[in-house]
């Protein structure tokens, strides 16, 4: 009998030791706390993530600058000139299951948007200016409405290196060294700052008549650069000025950044031409 009341006490703490053990194991596995929520599944992660619908890539490309990673965009980017597209059935079907909808308030199937949206979407209306301020503080906003702020400000670094670049690039090819003067279409004025280029003047978005083009050509400017999306042809003819074709908006890839690239190697060619 004695031998047993001395093997039981022994099997006993052998017991509450191996307990012991795999709970301090637990807590190392969950990070310390032996309470800690189990991990999310992918499926549920991606729950958390929002649902973005965008008119068009321009839309798009802020969305993903701001962190948004599930991003669908209405306007196939073939389309030459956005605002013509006639929204289809499909596209109002996947506006209706999206957290946001982004839109530009020029966009004239807008109202079809906010119709589509219903309840559920929240409504966002962008301001569509590749100036670099104006894009900064649309991502700033987008990022805090997304709950990605961090990610817009990791893009915003990455975007002021890339312009100080293109900038000081686009710079060193002056035609003698000095800033040329420009005439710009009103939604291309984000070039002739990219270019550090000296405006003095605007026309756009309606066609240019002919007392805008006597105007503009007496100013005597190096450049006109025009908007690519809505150009009506040579804007300044017989004037001497270099048309200088830019790009608003972004691929199907909705990079940002390339579009100022593609500006910026337009308008060295044009000054070095």
């Amino acid at each position: 009998m004695a031998r047993t009341r001395v093997r039981i006490p022994a099997l006993v703490a052998l017991s509450a030791a191996l307990l012991l053990t795999a709970a301090c194991g637990n807590d190392k596995a969950s990070g310390g706390s032996s309470d800690a929520a189990p991990a999310k599944s992918g499926s549920e992660a991606k729950k958390d993530k929002p649902v973005v619908v965008v008119t068009t890539t321009w839309e798009g490309a802020f969305a993903r600058a701001a962190g948004a990673e599930d991003v669908k965009v209405i306007v196939p980017q073939s389309v030459h000139h956005a605002p013509d597209y006639d929204p289809k059935p499909s596209d109002l079907a996947a506006v209706a299951k999206a957290d946001f909808v982004l839109y530009a308030p020029f966009e004239p199937y807008a109202a079809k948007i906010k119709e589509a949206a219903g309840s559920k979407a929240k409504l966002v209306e962008v301001n569509l200016d590749n100036d670099p301020g104006k894009v900064k503080a649309e991502v700033d906003k987008l990022g805090a409405l997304f709950g990605t702020a961090d990610a817009a400000t990791q893009w915003k670094s990455g975007f002021d290196t890339e312009y100080a670049k293109l900038n000081k690039e686009v710079q060193a090819a002056w035609p003698g060294g000095k800033s040329p003067s420009v005439v710009t279409q009103v939604f291309t004025a984000w070039a002739a700052k990219l270019a550090g280029a000296t405006p003095v003047g605007t026309y756009g978005p309606e066609a240019v008549t002919p007392a805008q083009l006597a105007e503009l050509s007496a100013k005597k400017p190096a450049f006109v650069l025009d908007n690519v999306h809505m150009s009506t042809g040579t804007v300044l003819p017989d004037s001497g000025a270099k048309q200088v074709e830019i790009v608003n908006y972004p691929g199907e890839d909705l990079d940002l950044l390339p579009v100022y690239r593609n500006a910026a190697a337009e308008l060295k060619k044009a000054m070095t031409s």
